[in-house]
């Protein structure tokens, strides 16, 4: 994934929260301007960074960096009214089933192979 499209995911977070540059900064310990570099690609993110950006947005890593498989539905109500928001997010779901799969797979092969040995 560019690097663009996580710092584009942070604002798009960021403004769902209602943060503003100031909040982002105070929480991370840096200036309103040095957070603005950050958003805008003039500075660097670095992981370290981008774990904090995470904590403080009360999201996980992967929604930044997981562009597939992630749908968000988001519905800015006025007058205060509570806005709806749904994520879906079936990546971690699949990553255990495909891991346990490919544990599967492995253990097949061993097998197959011993099979073949004492013949």
């Amino acid at each position: 994934m560019e690097l663009e499209k996580i710092i584009e995911k942070i604002t798009q977070y960021r403004n769902r929260k209602g943060y503003t540059y100031e909040n982002m900064a105070h929480d991370l310990h840096i200036t309103p301007a040095a957070y603005r570099k950050i958003e805008t690609g003039e500075t660097k993110l670095t992981v370290e960074r981008l774990f904090k950006i995470a904590e403080i947005l009360d999201i996980k890593v992967s929604d930044l960096l997981n562009e597939e498989k992630s749908t968000i539905y988001n519905q800015d109500l006025k007058d205060n009214a509570i806005g709806h928001q749904q994520i879906e997010n079936l990546h971690q779901e699949n990553k255990e089933v495909y891991q346990e799969l490919l544990k599967a797979k492995d253990e097949q092969i061993a097998l197959l192979k011993e099979m073949l040995d004492k013949k």
